[in-house]
Formats: structure tokens, sequence, C-alpha cells
């Protein structure tokens, strides 16, 4: 943006003088104008703001950006409480005016409680007179209801996002949602980060690729386990799945060389375990040497952690999308990789107006 200055200063700084330009009453007030003018083209720190569902998460990506960016970036004063009949209540401490602001809230279990708590966070920020409000939504609860798979059911995913954009929030920050079309749902811009390249670095650092070969749990999620394995190089098999009913799956056959070989599962959300644990059965009894699990979003419903400790699997592999401190604090084949890193930087990329695509070039 190019500003053209020209002003006439009157010499006894009496009343305002026109210029064909502008106008100016003394060259101390063009001096404070000036000074204005100087700290437009000052990038504002972003400001964040947490609710209840994964506190442990937004501290970590407030730490990295403060490492970022060399200044402190703490979350915003505030809290998020509920009263004895379990509504929520919201009171923000700080002054958010004008201020661009990030609400790191995934909508994880309770799943109702946290999107309540984005809702009504990101209404107290607008009312607030926040100057714009990004969703950072790591887990998007929901996601699985992106269709109607009968007659007479709801598209849930598109009513949560109807809800966001009439709460006033602008933007969506997510990661490995499980329907991308999810994105269209939004008449808002919608930043779908992947797990991939953090799986990728760990994989690399962590087994040996010559043995190596990427296994889809269903036909669904073969594009997913695809850019995985042209990352590392190795081949592909498929779990052909049957599901008799909702949450049960019965494994029927495999597709692909799987013998002798380290066999790395690639999914987006584990969470009862049955179709994880059912695949890596079905993949040992072929002769998998070694079955290494890395999945984005770590639901772990039910006694799913205790499906994973008893089960073939030598490593499940799991981001922080979801704390579940409590529920592997005893499971050892359980791994939690952060991305606060990720966020921290797609954060710092949307506060600059830079590109967030060009993360996974």
């Amino acid at each position: 943006m190019v500003i053209n200055f020209n002003f006439f200063l009157h010499p006894t700084c009496a009343k305002w003088q026109p210029h064909a330009k502008g106008y100016a009453r003394c060259a101390t007030q063009a001096g404070v104008f000036m000074q204005g003018i100087a700290g437009m083209a000052a990038v504002d720190e972003p400001k964040l703001i947490s609710g209840n569902s994964n506190l442990t998460l937004a501290k970590s990506v407030a730490r990295r950006m403060s490492l970022h960016r060399g200044v402190n970036v703490g979350l915003v004063d505030a809290r998020v409480e509920r009263f004895n009949d379990g509504e929520i209540f919201v009171e923000v401490y700080e002054n958010v005016r004008d201020e661009d602001m990030f609400i790191i809230q995934p909508t994880s279990r309770p799943a109702n409680d946290a999107l309540m708590e984005l809702l009504i966070i990101a209404d107290a920020l607008k009312r607030s007179s926040a100057s714009r409000i990004t969703a950072v939504i790591p887990y998007f609860g929901y996601a699985r209801q992106d269709r109607r798979s009968k007659a007479r059911t709801p598209i849930t995913a598109k009513l949560v996002a109807n809800m966001l954009e009439e709460a006033g929030i602008e933007r969506i920050l997510t990661l490995d949602l499980h329907a991308t079309q999810i994105q269209g749902f939004f008449d808002i811009p919608v930043d779908n980060l992947y797990a991939t390249p953090i799986f990728y670095r760990h994989i690399k650092k962590n087994l040996k690729l010559n043995n190596l070969v990427c296994v889809s749990p269903d036909v669904g999620g073969v594009a997913r386990t695809r850019g995985l394995s042209k990352l590392l190089n190795v081949n592909l098999a498929i779990v052909d799945k049957r599901r008799p009913a909702p949450g049960k799956s019965e494994v029927m056959n495999i597709i692909g060389d799987i013998k002798n070989k380290i066999c790395i599962i690639v999914d987006d959300i584990i969470d009862s375990g049955g179709t994880i644990v059912n695949a890596a059965k079905m993949l040992k009894s072929k002769g998998a040497k070694e079955i290494h699990v890395y999945i984005t979003h770590g639901v772990l419903s039910g006694d799913a952690a205790k499906k994973i400790k008893n089960s073939p699997i030598k490593k499940l592999v799991i981001t922080d999308t979801i704390d579940n401190s409590k529920k592997i604090n005893n499971v050892k084949n359980i791994e939690v990789l952060s991305i606060s890193n990720l966020l921290g930087e797609a954060l710092k990329r949307i506060s600059n107006s830079t590109s967030v695509s060009d993360l996974f070039k």
C-alpha cells in the first residue's frame, strides 16, 4: 500500500489549513499522526485462548510460538467454568479489542461440552470487539457424521459448521479431517493440516525402511496411507473388511504382500480400537513380522487402551490432539507425538497472512 503525505503546516498552529491532498493542524500533531501511521505497519502479536478440552496442548502451542517469535505468547487470562446446573460460563479478563484471536479447543470427549465452550468463547470474543476470531480445532468432533447414511438421519458435521460461523468464527484451523469434503460445509476459510510429515520423521528415525509396508485398515483410508507410503518409498497393502453393525468390524482379507514385513497401519481416528486390533491380528496371522500403528486422533473410548495393550501391536503412535494422559498412563506400547510445533507455525502464518499450504511442500 502506498500513502502520499502532503501537509500544510501553519506557523501559528491555530487553525486547520487546507491542502490539495489533506489537512494538518501543526507540526507536533503531524508528528503524532506519522507515528500512528508507522504503528499501522507493525505486526500485532496473535492472542491465544483455550477452553478446558486440551489445556496441555494449548499451553504447549503458546510456548512454541514464544520461541518462534522471540516474545512471550501466553494464553489470555480467562475463566471457563460451569454453574451447578451444568451451564457453561465464560469471562475474559484481558482486553481483546481489535486483537487477532485464536481459540484452541478440540471438540473431543465430552464432545458436546467442548463444542459449547468453543461457541460461548467465540461469542464472548465477538462481543468484546476482537478483530478476527480463528477456531483452532485439532480434533473436529462430529466429522464422522458428514453425510446421510440412511433415511431420516442428520448431517451433523454441517450443523456444527453452521453453528461455528453463526458464533462469529471467521476461520477454522484443523488437523486431518475425517472427511475432507467437510471444508465445503463452511463459507469461511478452512485450513486442514496433516500429521503425515510428523509420522514420516518418526518412522524414519525409529524403523528401518528396507522392510516396511504401509497398510490401510480399510478402503476409505487408501489415499491417506498412499501419501505416507510415497514419502517412505515403500509398498502399500489394504485390509478388506466388512462392518456388520455400527462400531463393529470384521476383517476379511489382506490385499498386498505383508509376509515377513514390518507393517505400518495408518489411519486418522482410533475410537474403540476394534478395527485396528482386528487388522493387526489378521496381519500377524498372515505372517507380518511387526505391526506399528500411526493414527492422528486417539479417541480411545471405553477399554480401547486395554485392547491395544493386549494386542499384537508393537507400538501405537498417536498425536496429542486429544488429551489421553490419564488413559494411557500405564500402557507402554502407546506413544504420543506433539503437534504443537506444527500448530504454532500454522498460527504464525495465519497471523502474518502468509501461506499455510506451503508447510507441506
